[in-house]
């Protein structure tokens, strides 16, 4: 498990290597939006969540779905706890992966590397959501 620092530490890391945030220290939030970038967020409930067999199995597959070179950037999440109402913490994995384009993600869905995923993975997973922005 990450921590959040370090969390935010990747994210910032792989968003400066992408060109979508400034790494100077006198940049703010409205100076750095992140435009034309189609964001696909997908959100995993293991069948098993305890299982750390199933847990390595799943993330090899990320690992490698990664792989995908129409992937700008990605960020591969565990959920935090919160009592927050609004706050879902129920899932299991968070998988968000950045494109320059609709096409891109639309090329990134039946590339062979994708394919293989869902054909090695589909099984440990009961429930999944993705949630897909530009």
């Amino acid at each position: 498990m990450e921590t959040r620092r370090n969390f935010v530490a990747k994210i910032a890391a792989g968003m400066a290597a992408t060109g979508f945030i400034s790494v100077s220290n006198s940049a703010d939030a409205s100076e750095t939006p992140i435009k034309d970038t189609f964001i696909h967020h997908v959100f995993f409930w293991l069948k098993e969540p305890e299982n750390t067999e199933t847990r390595k199995q799943f993330e090899l597959g990320l690992q490698n779905l990664i792989k995908v070179p129409q992937i700008q950037s990605y960020h591969i999440g565990t959920p935090v706890e919160s009592l927050r109402e609004v706050v879902d913490d129920s899932f299991t994995y968070s998988y968000m992966a950045f494109f320059k384009s609709k096409e891109d993600q639309n090329t990134y869905q039946t590339h062979p590397i994708h394919l293989k995923f869902i054909e090695d993975c589909q099984h440990l997973w009961e429930k999944v959501i993705v949630y897909d922005a530009m």
